[in-house]
């Protein structure tokens, strides 16, 4: 009897314990997710604040329209580029991917994931900035794609990986080749898992900045060119947030504040797609 008593005890001092590191570790988070919308929140309250562009200090109505057509633009050719390469390469890492071939697919993607945003930049701007002697923000859009792309090549991997080995014999008892199989039976069935993958990478490349700097370097007029210079949200963060006028400031924390909102959203419509993968993997 006094045995369970301690377990009990020691099992509601481990559950208090739990609880309390991770409010610990939850609360900078929220200190500073509370901050940026408690300093971000009077830029909402004009609304030319979401359809003006920039305009110089002292000139009042200045906005975030360009760089907010500059990040939807960039991300775009980005997830274009990037989304249909890594699921492909995904699913062949899964069906295909026996050998050492496979592996160094597997360690470059790590790699990668884990290189800083301002190499990819740098090596955009080595390789194309120079030799064609300007920024654009399809350069800004191809370095996302760098960076989006071992994300989405990782997800789809382990998406496919919880499709039940039972329809893929399944399909194959059926006759169907290989591919077929992959394509029509396991990549349908992993569809949540991948659309998750594809959505945080998304919202990787929303949030970077560094490679921007080096790529597209921004622009103050509104333009949905991809050839042309193109603004973004986090270069609006950091050329405003370092000025020394108020008004610019303020602009900058709306703009982390639309980019804190805009990244939540994908983060949540990637948790309830991955939840739904889990529901449908389990019914299976």
């Amino acid at each position: 009897m006094n045995r369970n008593r301690r377990r009990q005890l020691a099992n509601r001092i481990s559950r208090v314990l739990m609880y309390l590191f991770a409010a610990i570790a939850i609360l900078p988070l929220a200190l500073v997710l509370i901050y940026v919308v408690i300093q971000g929140l009077p830029a909402f309250v004009h609304p030319e604040f979401f359809y003006n562009a920039e305009r110089p200090e002292g000139i009042p109505g200045g906005g975030i329209a360009n760089a907010f057509a500059g990040t939807l633009v960039m991300v775009a050719i980005a997830s274009v580029l990037a989304i249909p390469i890594g699921i492909v390469s995904g699913v062949q890492l899964v069906e295909y991917g026996h050998g050492r071939v496979a592996d160094g697919v597997r360690l470059a993607c790590d790699v990668l994931v884990s290189i800083p945003s301002i190499v990819i930049g740098l090596f955009i701007y080595s390789l194309l900035v120079v030799a064609f002697h300007g920024q654009t923000g399809f350069f800004g859009a191809l370095a996302l794609a760098i960076l989006m792309l071992p994300v989405v090549v990782r997800t789809t991997e382990a998406a496919i990986v919880l499709v039940p080995g039972a329809l893929r014999e399944a399909g194959l008892a059926l006759g169907l080749p290989r591919w077929r199989v992959a394509l029509q039976l396991i990549l349908p069935a992993a569809v949540p898992g991948v659309v998750t993958g594809a959505l945080l990478a998304v919202a990787r490349a929303a949030g970077e900045t560094a490679p921007l700097l080096l790529a597209s370097l921004g622009n103050v007029f509104l333009t949905f060119n991809p050839g042309q210079r193109m603004s973004a949200l986090p270069l609006i963060v950091y050329h405003d947030a370092l000025t020394p006028y108020p008004d610019l400031v303020q602009t900058a924390w709306g703009a982390a504040l639309v980019l804190v909102l805009l990244t939540l959203l994908v983060n949540v419509l990637s948790r309830l797609a991955l939840r739904r993968q889990i529901r449908l993997a389990g019914r299976i």
